[in-house]
């Protein structure tokens, strides 16, 4: 971790914080390149005695050289002005702008609104780790904005009762002090609310494959939560592949045969994952600058698989591997670099 420190004279003191000791990290001099290679990247200094170094995570292989003067460091992207990009291309947070809608993350996201609009009661989005499950649900979430109310459960690790009060509580309910029938009693009236106003509810649980079979049971009771004619609350469960394992459970079959909806979520494909870096470069900004070489993309592949959370993990380093190396190519050796400091191997 690096910290900001604002300093009256030339230079600003810096320390770099590691698990098990604090380092002080000398400046070189105005003018001067050097490079420091760290556990994950590695760092130049850039610019005068006013501008930036490049000094962020966890540990200092091996640090080179002695000059006067201290560093100051900025966060993490450190090749944005280099590259002249607006935002980090290639965080790993769930930013629905970024989203790239491969002909299956169109169609999962197609499925998504279906299985909500036409009031299907249940659906049901799989995906390996990292394949864009969360960024596909803030996009249905903006794309349900002002239309439906919404709760979304990030985290589903926890008792009935404490579900219960946390879908109330993301429905800005009040459930202080109620046991979880009273809490359902809640619930139920404002659902039944909902539908005098002429709006849907959408309850959206992610991680998903992380619920007990109680929990399971208990979202299924949720769903009963009906009138004559309508289902008053739609229910997304988006998960891991494992969801689909676990709801094949023969004691969760009252549960399956209601999820009329299912999608899941494949790899993007060799050409899906080129289409994918120049979208995002795009949207950060990019004009042309920086660029991947065809060798490089079919190693980004190769590594990643089509894992958007890999792709996006290994293009980052890649970045920066170039701004380093001050390349807006960013070939074979340079994703081998990045694949390497992935990896934590620095031979």
């Amino acid at each position: 971790m690096c910290q900001n420190l604002s300093c009256s004279s030339s230079f600003a003191q810096v320390f770099l914080f590691l698990p098990h000791r604090t380092i002080l990290l000398p400046n070189p001099e105005v003018g001067r390149a050097k490079e420091i290679r760290y556990q994950f990247f590695l760092g130049v200094w850039v610019g005068s005695r006013s501008g930036r170094a490049v000094f962020v995570l966890d540990s200092v292989v091996g640090l080179s050289g002695g000059y006067g003067g201290y560093f100051y460091c900025s966060h993490a992207s450190v090749y944005l002005q280099y590259y002249n990009l607006t935002e980090a291309p290639f965080d790993i947070t769930p930013n629905p702008r970024f989203l790239f809608y491969s002909a299956k993350h169109r169609e999962a996201f197609n499925h998504l609104l279906y299985g909500i609009r036409e009031r299907k009661g249940f659906v049901q989005l799989t995906g390996e780790v990292g394949a864009g499950k969360t960024t596909l649900c803030r996009a249905i979430l903006e794309e349900l904005e002002g239309k439906y109310a919404t709760a979304l459960i990030l985290n589903p690790v926890m008792s009935p009762e404490e579900l219960v009060k946390a879908i109330a509580i993301e429905y800005g309910l009040p459930c202080n002090g109620l046991d979880r029938l009273d809490t359902l009693a809640v619930i139920n009236q404002f659902l039944l609310q909902q539908v005098e106003r002429g709006q849907d509810t959408v309850l959206i649980i992610d991680e998903a494959q992380d619920l007990t079979d109680e929990l399971l049971e208990q979202v299924r009771l949720l769903s009963n939560l009906e009138t004559d004619n309508r289902k008053l609350l739609q229910i997304v469960l988006m998960g891991q592949p494992e969801l689909r394992d676990r709801l094949n459970n023969p004691r969760l079959r009252q549960l399956r045969q209601r999820i009329t909806v299912r999608y899941h979520l494949p790899p993007l494909s060799r050409v899906e994952v080129s289409q994918y870096i120049q979208h995002r470069l795009e949207v950060a900004g990019a004009k042309g600058s920086p660029y991947f070489t065809q060798p490089a993309l079919w190693r980004v592949y190769n590594y990643s698989q089509g894992i958007p959370r890999l792709l996006n993990a290994i293009c980052d380093k890649a970045l920066l591997a170039g701004f380093v190396n001050h390349r807006e190519k960013i070939d074979y050796g340079l994703v081998g670099r990045a694949v390497r400091e992935l990896e934590g191997s620095f031979n």
